[in-house]
C-alpha cells in the first residue's frame, strides 16, 4: 500500500477521499508555449510524495525538471528546453541545445566527442563515411507516444509512460529506442527500462550513455559524490584533488571529468549517489555494470553553470576514436536489442542518506584505478 500523507492507505481509502487520482498523483500531458519551448511535449508526473517530474515527449522521452516538494533535484542549464526544429547536432552543437535536466539521453550510434568516421558498412558509395556530433543525435529526436497514464495494481497505484524513438538514415542505420519510465505512487523515484533494436539489414555502432545531471541546492558546498570506486582516482590533469568534496561555484572554472572502476553490489547493481548532507536532501542512480561497464563522473562548478552529472555508460570517456583503436567500438547486428535500466530517487533526511552511503561503502574495496580525462 502507498504511504499517503504519512499513512498507508489503500485503493478504497484513497479514492473515497478525492473525486479523481490527480488530486493526489498523476500522469499529464501538455505542451511547453513560448520561445524556443514552445510546441514541446511533456508529460508531468506526480507521485503524492511530493516527488515530481517532467517526461519530455519530444525530446527522445528525456527527463527534464525533477524536484521533491518543490525543491529542484536536476540542474537545468541556459538555453531552456530547446524544441529538436531548433537543435543543432553536428559538431559542438550539442551545448546549443542541452537544457540539463535530470536525464540526457547520449546515443545511439555514437556518444561523446565526435568527428568523420568509417560508414562502409552501410555498401553505398555515395555516402562512404559518417559525421558524429558530440553525444549523438539520439536526445533531439522527438518520440512518438504509445502510452501514458496510472493503472492500478491491486493497491499499488503505477505511474507510467512509454513511447519509441527511430533514428534513421537512407544509406545509414536504422535503430529504434523503445523506452517505459515508470513511478509509483507514494515513492519518490522513478525506473527507465529502455530497449535498443538495429531495425536495419547492416551492423550499426553503438554507444549508450545517460547524462544524469544533478544541481543546486543538492550540489553545494560541502555536498560529496558518494560511488562504489576506490579513493586516489589520478586527477593529475586538474587541480582538484578532492574532487568527491564539492565546493560553491567557482569564477573562469572549466569542466572535470573523472572516469571510475566501480565495485557493483552482488547482483550487478552499482548505487551512485549526490547529497548534501547539510540540507538533508540527495539524488541517487542504480544501475547494471554489465550494461554499463564504465561510469563518469562530470563536474561543472562554475558560475551559472553548476551542476554535476553521474553518468553511467558503455564506453571510456575517451570516444569513439579511442574506443576504434582499443577493438571497444561495439555494433549492433541487424535485429539484435540491448535493454538498459536506469533508478533514479530522491534521498529525503539524514536516515535516507545515512543508509545509502551505508549501501555504497558497504561494496567499496581495493580495485584497479582508472584515470581521468576532460569532456562535457
Amino acid at each position: 500500500m502507498p504511504l499517503i500523507n504519512g499513512a498507508a492507505m489503500t485503493r478504497r481509502d484513497l479514492m473515497r477521499r478525492v473525486g479523481r487520482l490527480e488530486q493526489v498523483a498523476g500522469v499529464r500531458l501538455v505542451s511547453l508555449g513560448d520561445g524556443v519551448e514552445r510546441g514541446v511535449r511533456v508529460l508531468e508526473f506526480r507521485t503524492g510524495t511530493g516527488f515530481s517530474f517532467d517526461v519530455l515527449v519530444d525530446r527522445s522521452m528525456d527527463v527534464g525538471r525533477c524536484e521533491l516538494r518543490g525543491q529542484s533535484l536536476a540542474w537545468l542549464s541556459p538555453t531552456g528546453v530547446v524544441g529538436p526544429w531548433y537543435s543543432e547536432p553536428m559538431g559542438l552543437g550539442w551545448f546549443r541545445s542541452w537544457g540539463g535536466g535530470m536525464v540526457v539521453t547520449c546515443g545511439l550510434d555514437h556518444t561523446l566527442l565526435g568527428g568523420v568516421d568509417d560508414a562502409s558498412q552501410f555498401h553505398q558509395l555515395v555516402r562512404p563515411t559518417e559525421e558524429y556530433g558530440l553525444h549523438g543525435r539520439i536526445g533531439f529526436i522527438p518520440a512518438r507516444l504509445t502510452g501514458y497514464g496510472e493503472r492500478w495494481e491491486g493497491d499499488e497505484c503505477v505511474l507510467y509512460a512509454e513511447g519509441v524513438v527511430r533514428q534513421a538514415a537512407v544509406f545509414g542505420e536504422a535503430i529504434e529506442l523503445r523506452r517505459r519510465i515508470e513511478a509509483r505512487m507514494g515513492e519518490s523515484r522513478f525506473t527507465i527500462h529502455d530497449e535498443v533494436t538495429n531495425v536495419g539489414f547492416d551492423p550499426t555502432t553503438h554507444m549508450y550513455l545517460y547524462h544524469v545531471n544533478v544541481g543546486w541546492p543538492v550540489v553545494d558546498e560541502a555536498s560529496a559524490y558518494l560511488i562504489p570506486a576506490p579513493d586516489g582516482v589520478p586527477v593529475a590533469a586538474y587541480p582538484t584533488h578532492d574532487y568527491r568534496r564539492l565546493t560553491p561555484p567557482n569564477p573562469a572554472f572549466a569542466e572535470e571529468c573523472y572516469e571510475h572502476s566501480v565495485v557493483p553490489e552482488r547482483g550487478g547493481t552499482v548505487p551512485v549517489g549526490i547529497v548534501n548532507r547539510r540540507l538533508g536532501l540527495g539524488l541517487y542512480q542504480v544501475y547494471r555494470s554489465d550494461q554499463f561497464p564504465f561510469h563518469t563522473m562530470w563536474r561543472m562548478l562554475g558560475e551559472g553553470i553548476y551542476g554535476v552529472a553521474m553518468e553511467p555508460t558503455t564506453n571510456r570517456d575517451a570516444g569513439r576514436f579511442d574506443a576504434r583503436e582499443r577493438g571497444e567500438l561495439g555494433y549492433i547486428a541487424p535485429q539484435e536489442s540491448r535493454g538498459y535500466d536506469l533508478e533514479i530517487g530522491a534521498l529525503d533526511g539524514a536516515d535516507a542518506i545515512e543508509a545509502f552511503a551505508q549501501r555504497v561503502e558497504a561494496v567499496t574495496e581495493p580495485h584497479p584505478r582508472q584515470g581521468s580525462r576532460s569532456r562535457a
